[in-house]
């Protein structure tokens, strides 16, 4: 138990969609749940099953959300029970259900998009209108209290949604920043370490190849010496773009180093990846141009092996590759199975 707390706690910190689902759902189940057995005392059964439905509804979407690490479907699945349990009370109890609306409008913008938030309240509130308009006094006393209601809860929804949607924008812009180059566009060194254990647990659950090319630009620094770090960085952006058009949509393009990168290939064995390096060095040979003439890079390769560390797999290919610059740059060296067999 003393280890399993803190693991929780690192789950929830790494991430943020899980730790606001859990957090939203442990509100909901201890207000909701005293008004259960309240409602029920009352003898008001069908609001009490409501709300009850309502609780374990949340506690298996968490419980899914835990077990799957699946969050957008215990998402969308909450906030339709939520929505569809609060209409229901509101219809029932009338004015004194109303006042669970707005902390359902606060809810729903935390478990979904803005624009499904927004088309969710759109029909709560359109739902409970048209009741009223088709039965006068069973959810408003007045057409002035209707009224109220309608501007008050679309206020709510639109001025909730503008905050939604402007803290989602930012977060997905600070997670942008967090994953990647900002020079070059690809991946940066923090996510290429977390694709490469990814890589590896999936290739020990389910046994897929995978293949790393490490390649390195041939007289880079020479490049940024003669002509400046702006003609070097164009180079650098040019080169990226010519990877990522010449490669494969599954594959991963990582900028771990200065003039340094590393091409993540999940379902390739050697043949592959020797196809790949040639592929690639090939291309870079032909397009690739700097103020100076043509680039050309150095390249070593690996396939991951069975039991091996992502530190090992990336290592080995670090190894070929400056195996490949000693003998005279402008060449892919790529791990024969023989050698990796005697190794």
């Amino acid at each position: 138990m003393s280890k399993l707390i803190p693991q929780l706690l690192k789950r929830l910190r790494k991430d943020f969609q899980l730790s606001i689902i859990t957090l939203m759902a442990l509100f909901g189940i201890l207000a909701i749940s005293p008004y259960a057995l309240y409602r029920y005392g009352e003898g008001n059964y069908l609001v009490s099953i409501a709300d009850t439905v309502i609780v374990l509804a949340t506690i298996l979407a968490v419980l899914y959300a835990w077990r799957s690490g699946d969050t957008v479907k215990p998402g969308i699945f909450l906030s339709l029970i939520f929505s569809a349990g609060a209409t229901l009370i509101a219809i029932n109890l009338g004015v004194n259900g109303l006042f669970w609306i707005y902390p359902l409008i606060l809810f729903n913008f935390f478990m979904v998009s803005p624009g499904k938030a927004m088309l969710a309240m759109l029909l709560v509130i359109g739902t409970l209108i048209g009741h009223a308009l088709l039965v006068p006094g069973t959810v408003f006393e007045s057409s002035y209290q209707m009224v109220s209601f309608l501007v008050t809860g679309l206020m709510a929804s639109v001025l909730t949604y503008i905050f939604a949607f402007r803290t989602r924008s930012q977060r997905d812009q600070l997670q942008l920043l967090a994953s990647q180059d900002p020079l070059t566009g690809a991946r940066n060194r923090r996510e290429m370490n977390k694709e490469l254990r990814m890589a590896v647990s999936t290739h020990r659950r389910h046994g897929n190849s995978y293949g790393v090319l490490v390649m390195d630009l041939d007289h880079f620094k020479q490049i940024n010496d003669r002509f400046g770090h702006p003609a070097g960085d164009q180079v650098l952006v040019d080169f990226v773009e010519l990877i990522q058009q010449s490669s494969r949509q599954e594959n991963r393009l990582f900028r771990f180093g200065g003039e340094e990168f590393l091409l993540l290939l999940p379902n390739t064995d050697e043949a592959g990846l020797r196809a790949a390096a040639s592929h690639l060095q090939n291309q870079v040979r032909q397009r690739l141009r700097g103020p100076g003439g043509p680039v050309t890079m150095s390249v070593g390769g690996a396939v991951l092996r069975n039991g091996e560390p992502w530190e090992g797999w990336l290592q080995r290919a670090d190894q070929h590759l400056y195996q490949a610059k000693n003998a005279g740059r402008d060449c892919s060296i790529i791990e024969a199975k023989a050698a990796a067999a005697h190794a």
